[in-house]
This record gives structure tokens, sequence and C-alpha cells, in this order.
């Protein structure tokens, strides 16, 4: 039940509740209930159901995410400072990434991607970055899947996008050119854990495409903030372990 909430669906009645679970009203209302009770969603006043503030405490708790935020925000707040765009932080599950912490301010340009929204992996820079990276298997099953062309400068042929991993793992930066929208450029570097580990998240900037023109003076900023990530992320591994 606690599926049937996503982004599309942030709220929803009773039976849209049921529909999309393929719950009988009754067992539907049943079990509502006993998450309201919980504090796992919450009913709102005209009726209608949404997550409750309980799974977001839940959800902040997540080892492999707090460890990495942790460790991730000095260096995206200080990224932040020194250019006054996006940055953002995403980790691979499976042939998904999903976004997990964002620094942006009003004069940033506006995306469509936020804190907890997931993408299949091929479709950002940052995701290209972690699947530049992954296993061989995770690879493999992407190439060999049909890809969406979110714009017409989407790289969709296996190929050419094979071609595109294999510069990504020589340049260790990699500029996503309108491939997710056609107003923004992404910036994108892998952070590790500790400067020689395995991959575990992707930094990125993302700036509007009108501005394109800055990408390569990103570069360096971003791949100090990854390097002090990596460094940090592998400190706080050997201190407990």
């Amino acid at each position: 039940m606690l599926a049937a909430f996503d982004r599309e669906h942030p709220s929803q009645t009773l039976s849209e509740i049921a529909q999309r679970t393929g719950l009988a009203l009754s067992t539907t209302h049943r079990v509502l209930a006993e998450l309201a009770a919980w504090g796992a969603l919450e009913r709102a006043e005209d009726g209608s159901w949404h997550v409750g503030l309980r799974l977001w405490e839940i959800a902040s708790g997540c080892p492999r995410t707090q460890i990495l935020r942790d460790a991730a925000l000095p260096f995206m707040q200080d990224l932040y400072e020194a250019t006054h765009e996006n940055v953002q932080l995403a980790v691979r599950e499976g042939t998904e990434l999903v976004f997990v912490e964002r620094i942006a301010g009003h004069r940033s340009v506006e995306l469509l991607t936020m804190v907890g929204t997931r993408f299949p992996i091929a479709s950002t820079g940052m995701g290209r970055v972690l699947l530049a990276h992954a296993p061989q298997e995770i690879q493999e099953d992407v190439l060999g899947a049909p890809m969406r062309a979110w714009t017409p400068h989407t790289v969709t042929e296996p190929k050419a996008l094979r071609a595109q991993l294999d510069r990504i793992r020589r340049e260790r930066v990699f500029v996503s050119d309108r491939q997710l929208s056609e107003g923004t450029v992404a910036v994108a570097a892998a952070v590790r854990i500790g400067l020689t580990g395995p991959v575990s998240a992707a930094l990125g900037i993302v700036i509007a495409a009108r501005g394109a023109s800055r990408a390569r003076g990103l570069r360096e900023p971003l791949l100090r903030a990854a390097h002090g990530i990596s460094d940090e992320l592998g400190r706080r591994t050997r201190t407990t372990a």
C-alpha cells in the first residue's frame, strides 16, 4: 500500500488507493487505519491520504545515505558558494539512480529532479557516471534495454553510450549536454569510498543550458569537492571498521 504513493500520486482518496493496490475497499480502509495509527500515513481535512512524518523519520536514518550525506554536505555547501548553482548528490540502486541530497538557490535553474526522486540510470549525467562505474552486468542490462530519449540530444544508441562510458572512466568528469532537459547542462563526477576505493555516489552541478560555456570552468571545483567527499568517506569507513 505504501508503494501506491509516489511523486505522481502524493495524495489519494480511499477509492484511488484501493484501485491502485487491487485491494477491497474494506481491506484498504482497515490497513489505512493501521498505518495512520502508527504514523506512516496521514489523513487530510478533505479525506485524502498522504505519506506521514514517521516514514521520513525512518528514511532519514538509512545508514547508506546518512553517512554519505553527513560527509558530503560541507563540501556541497562550499561548492554551492563557489558556483551558486544546483549541487546534487545521487546513488545507484540497481539500474536506477536516486537523488539523496540537493542544495539550490533562488536563482538556480529549475530542475526535473529533486531529493527522493528516481530516474533510469542512463537518463542523467550523474546516472551515466554511476553507470560507468557499475558492475558489468548492470551496464549490459542497461545497454541491452530500450532507452528513452528525453530530448533530441539524448544519447540512446548502445555503441555511442558504451563509448561515452569509456570516456567518463578516462576523463573523470562528464558534461551532460541537455540529455534530460533541453534547458539544463550537468557536470558530474564520481564519489568514492576513499580516494581509490569503489564508487559510492555521483556529485553534480546543474546549470542553465544558455550558460553551457561555463561547464568547463566547473570541472576543477567539482573534482575538488568529489575528492574531499571521497577522502572523508574513506576516513569515516576506517574509523567505524
